[in-house]
Protein backbone atom coordinates (compact mmCIF):
# COMPACT_ATOMS: atom_id res chain seq x y z
CA UNK A 1 0.00 0.00 0.00
CA UNK A 2 2.62 2.19 0.70
CA UNK A 3 4.37 1.14 -2.38
CA UNK A 4 1.86 2.33 -4.34
CA UNK A 5 0.99 5.53 -2.85
CA UNK A 6 4.63 6.41 -3.58
CA UNK A 7 4.64 5.29 -7.51
CA UNK A 8 1.31 7.21 -7.89
CA UNK A 9 2.71 10.63 -5.80
CA UNK A 10 2.47 12.27 -9.42
CA UNK A 11 -0.47 10.48 -10.94
CA UNK A 12 -3.49 13.39 -11.35
CA UNK A 13 -6.35 12.71 -9.12
CA UNK A 14 -4.40 9.68 -6.89
CA UNK A 15 -6.22 9.63 -4.03
CA UNK A 16 -3.99 8.12 -0.98
CA UNK A 17 -4.26 4.75 0.69
CA UNK A 18 -3.97 4.30 4.34
CA UNK A 19 -4.35 1.71 6.93
CA UNK A 20 -7.00 0.90 9.30
CA UNK A 21 -6.29 -1.19 12.27
CA UNK A 22 -7.68 -3.53 15.20
CA UNK A 23 -7.18 -5.15 18.07
CA UNK A 24 -5.84 -8.98 17.52
CA UNK A 25 -5.82 -11.20 21.05
CA UNK A 26 -4.92 -14.83 20.29
CA UNK A 27 -7.53 -17.69 20.75
CA UNK A 28 -6.02 -18.67 23.91
CA UNK A 29 -6.70 -15.63 25.10
CA UNK A 30 -9.97 -14.37 24.14
CA UNK A 31 -10.61 -13.53 27.18
CA UNK A 32 -12.18 -10.90 28.77
CA UNK A 33 -10.39 -11.12 31.92
CA UNK A 34 -7.04 -11.36 29.83
CA UNK A 35 -4.94 -8.17 30.67
CA UNK A 36 -5.40 -5.79 27.25
CA UNK A 37 -1.06 -6.03 27.23
CA UNK A 38 -2.15 -9.57 25.28
CA UNK A 39 -3.45 -7.64 22.94
CA UNK A 40 -1.84 -6.39 19.49
CA UNK A 41 -2.42 -3.89 16.65
CA UNK A 42 -2.97 -5.57 13.19
CA UNK A 43 -3.87 -3.90 9.83
CA UNK A 44 -7.74 -4.56 9.20
CA UNK A 45 -8.02 -3.02 5.78
CA UNK A 46 -6.82 -0.23 3.60
CA UNK A 47 -9.31 3.24 3.75
CA UNK A 48 -8.59 6.17 1.46
CA UNK A 49 -8.46 9.60 1.97
CA UNK A 50 -10.33 11.57 -0.33
CA UNK A 51 -8.94 15.08 0.33
CA UNK A 52 -8.67 17.66 -2.14
CA UNK A 53 -5.50 18.07 -3.60
CA UNK A 54 -3.66 20.72 -4.77
CA UNK A 55 -4.64 22.16 -8.33
CA UNK A 56 -2.51 22.94 -11.45
CA UNK A 57 -2.73 24.83 -14.09
CA UNK A 58 -1.88 23.30 -17.44
CA UNK A 59 -3.83 25.64 -20.04
CA UNK A 60 -5.11 22.45 -22.15
CA UNK A 61 -8.78 23.19 -22.55
CA UNK A 62 -9.61 19.73 -22.02
CA UNK A 63 -8.25 19.62 -18.85
CA UNK A 64 -10.49 19.66 -16.09
CA UNK A 65 -9.86 19.85 -11.95
CA UNK A 66 -12.87 19.78 -9.22
CA UNK A 67 -13.15 21.86 -6.21
CA UNK A 68 -14.96 20.13 -3.28
CA UNK A 69 -16.76 16.79 -3.39
CA UNK A 70 -17.12 14.43 -5.87
CA UNK A 71 -16.04 12.93 -9.21
CA UNK A 72 -16.48 13.29 -13.04
CA UNK A 73 -18.46 10.53 -14.13
CA UNK A 74 -17.19 8.06 -17.25
CA UNK A 75 -18.28 4.88 -19.02
CA UNK A 76 -16.26 1.85 -18.25
CA UNK A 77 -15.86 -0.95 -19.21
CA UNK A 78 -18.82 -2.80 -17.00
CA UNK A 79 -20.61 0.22 -15.70
CA UNK A 80 -20.22 3.59 -14.47
CA UNK A 81 -17.08 4.97 -13.07
CA UNK A 82 -16.09 7.96 -11.32
CA UNK A 83 -12.97 10.10 -10.91
CA UNK A 84 -11.10 12.79 -10.19
CA UNK A 85 -8.09 12.77 -12.54
CA UNK A 86 -9.76 15.15 -14.95
CA UNK A 87 -6.62 14.96 -18.10
CA UNK A 88 -9.75 14.45 -21.03
CA UNK A 89 -9.10 13.80 -24.73
CA UNK A 90 -11.17 13.71 -27.78
CA UNK A 91 -11.80 10.47 -29.75
CA UNK A 92 -11.32 9.98 -32.92
CA UNK A 93 -14.83 10.31 -33.51
CA UNK A 94 -15.14 13.77 -31.27
CA UNK A 95 -16.40 11.96 -27.98
CA UNK A 96 -14.82 13.50 -24.73
CA UNK A 97 -12.91 10.49 -23.09
CA UNK A 98 -10.66 9.47 -20.56
CA UNK A 99 -7.02 8.58 -21.31
CA UNK A 100 -8.31 4.84 -21.02
CA UNK A 101 -10.74 5.64 -23.97
CA UNK A 102 -13.55 5.43 -21.29
CA UNK A 103 -16.31 8.40 -22.16
CA UNK A 104 -17.11 11.67 -20.38
CA UNK A 105 -21.00 11.51 -19.26
CA UNK A 106 -23.06 14.43 -19.46
CA UNK A 107 -26.21 14.90 -17.40
CA UNK A 108 -28.42 12.17 -18.51
CA UNK A 109 -25.85 9.61 -18.64
CA UNK A 110 -25.05 10.65 -22.48
CA UNK A 111 -21.63 11.13 -23.67
CA UNK A 112 -20.18 14.62 -24.93
CA UNK A 113 -19.47 15.08 -28.83
CA UNK A 114 -17.58 18.11 -29.28
CA UNK A 115 -16.94 18.79 -33.27
CA UNK A 116 -13.25 20.21 -34.45
CA UNK A 117 -12.87 23.70 -34.68
CA UNK A 118 -12.71 25.90 -31.58
CA UNK A 119 -12.00 24.81 -27.83
CA UNK A 120 -14.79 24.00 -25.81
CA UNK A 121 -15.82 26.66 -23.08
CA UNK A 122 -16.62 24.73 -19.43
CA UNK A 123 -18.41 27.09 -17.28
CA UNK A 124 -17.55 26.11 -13.12
CA UNK A 125 -21.04 24.40 -12.95
CA UNK A 126 -19.90 22.01 -15.65
CA UNK A 127 -21.80 23.33 -18.56
CA UNK A 128 -19.92 22.26 -21.97
CA UNK A 129 -20.15 25.19 -24.82
CA UNK A 130 -18.69 25.43 -28.29
CA UNK A 131 -19.43 28.32 -30.64
CA UNK A 132 -22.55 29.92 -28.24
CA UNK A 133 -24.02 26.43 -28.39
CA UNK A 134 -24.41 24.09 -25.35
CA UNK A 135 -23.10 20.99 -25.68
CA UNK A 136 -24.33 19.50 -21.93
CA UNK A 137 -23.44 19.85 -18.14
CA UNK A 138 -21.09 17.67 -17.02
CA UNK A 139 -22.47 14.79 -14.34
CA UNK A 140 -20.75 15.37 -11.29
CA UNK A 141 -21.32 12.74 -8.60
CA UNK A 142 -20.95 12.90 -5.14
CA UNK A 143 -21.81 10.44 -2.41
CA UNK A 144 -23.34 10.64 1.04
CA UNK A 145 -20.73 8.26 2.09
CA UNK A 146 -17.33 7.98 -0.42
CA UNK A 147 -16.20 4.69 2.17
CA UNK A 148 -18.77 3.15 -0.30
CA UNK A 149 -16.11 3.06 -3.09
CA UNK A 150 -13.86 0.55 -4.23
CA UNK A 151 -10.82 1.48 -6.20
CA UNK A 152 -10.97 0.14 -9.97
CA UNK A 153 -7.47 1.08 -10.88
CA UNK A 154 -5.31 4.43 -9.86
CA UNK A 155 -7.40 6.64 -10.40
CA UNK A 156 -11.04 5.17 -11.02
CA UNK A 157 -13.66 4.44 -8.50
CA UNK A 158 -16.25 1.82 -8.67
CA UNK A 159 -19.83 2.44 -6.12
CA UNK A 160 -21.21 -0.34 -4.25
CA UNK A 161 -24.89 -1.44 -4.99
CA UNK A 162 -26.00 0.14 -1.72
CA UNK A 163 -24.01 3.70 -2.49
CA UNK A 164 -26.21 7.04 -2.19
CA UNK A 165 -25.38 9.39 -4.94
CA UNK A 166 -26.19 12.82 -4.54
CA UNK A 167 -25.80 16.06 -6.30
CA UNK A 168 -22.44 17.84 -5.55
CA UNK A 169 -24.10 21.43 -5.43
CA UNK A 170 -20.77 23.39 -3.97
CA UNK A 171 -18.24 21.47 -6.25
CA UNK A 172 -17.06 23.67 -9.26
CA UNK A 173 -15.30 22.66 -12.60
CA UNK A 174 -12.16 24.78 -13.06
CA UNK A 175 -10.86 24.23 -16.73
CA UNK A 176 -7.18 24.16 -17.54
CA UNK A 177 -6.30 22.59 -14.44
CA UNK A 178 -5.27 19.45 -12.96
CA UNK A 179 -5.71 18.20 -9.68
CA UNK A 180 -2.28 16.77 -8.22
CA UNK A 181 -2.67 13.73 -5.74
CA UNK A 182 -3.02 14.01 -2.45
CA UNK A 183 0.19 12.02 -1.28
CA UNK A 184 2.78 13.41 0.41
CA UNK A 185 6.02 12.12 -0.60
CA UNK A 186 8.12 12.66 2.05
CA UNK A 187 5.17 11.43 4.29
CA UNK A 188 5.11 8.10 1.94
CA UNK A 189 8.73 7.67 1.60
CA UNK A 190 9.64 7.87 5.28
CA UNK A 191 6.74 5.08 6.08
CA UNK A 192 8.36 3.17 3.77
CA UNK A 193 11.56 2.71 5.15
CA UNK A 194 10.22 2.47 8.22
CA UNK A 195 8.71 -0.75 7.27
CA UNK A 196 11.17 -1.86 5.29
CA UNK A 197 13.52 -1.83 8.45
CA UNK A 198 10.55 -3.20 11.14
CA UNK A 199 10.86 -6.34 8.88
CA UNK A 200 14.82 -6.28 8.24
CA UNK A 201 14.34 -6.75 12.36
CA UNK A 202 12.18 -9.46 12.18
CA UNK A 203 13.95 -11.21 9.42
CA UNK A 204 16.87 -11.31 11.62
CA UNK A 205 14.93 -11.96 14.75
CA UNK A 206 14.18 -15.45 12.80
CA UNK A 207 17.66 -16.54 11.75
CA UNK A 208 18.57 -15.89 15.20
CA UNK A 209 16.18 -18.03 17.31
CA UNK A 210 16.62 -20.55 14.37
CA UNK A 211 20.26 -20.38 15.04
CA UNK A 212 19.54 -20.91 19.03
CA UNK A 213 17.19 -23.92 18.05
CA UNK A 214 20.05 -25.36 15.53
CA UNK A 215 22.04 -24.76 18.99
CA UNK A 216 20.42 -26.48 21.52
CA UNK A 217 19.39 -29.73 19.35
CA UNK A 218 22.77 -30.21 19.13
CA UNK A 219 23.72 -29.38 22.42
CA UNK A 220 21.25 -31.91 23.65
CA UNK A 221 22.37 -34.38 21.13
CA UNK A 222 25.77 -34.56 22.36
CA UNK A 223 25.03 -34.47 26.15
CA UNK A 224 23.28 -37.87 25.31
CA UNK A 225 25.86 -39.22 23.65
Amino acid sequence: MLANNLANASTGGFKVDHEFYSTYVAPELDDSSQSSGDEMPVVQKPWTDFSQGTLQQTGHPLDLALTGPGFFSVNGPSGPLYTRNGSFQLSNTGVLTTSEGYPVRVQGGRTLQIATGAPPKISAQGDVTQDGQLLGRLEITAFSDPNKLSKAGATYFKAAADARPIAAKSTQVQQSALENSNVVTAEAAIRLVTVMRHFESLQKAITVGTQMNQQSISEIARINS
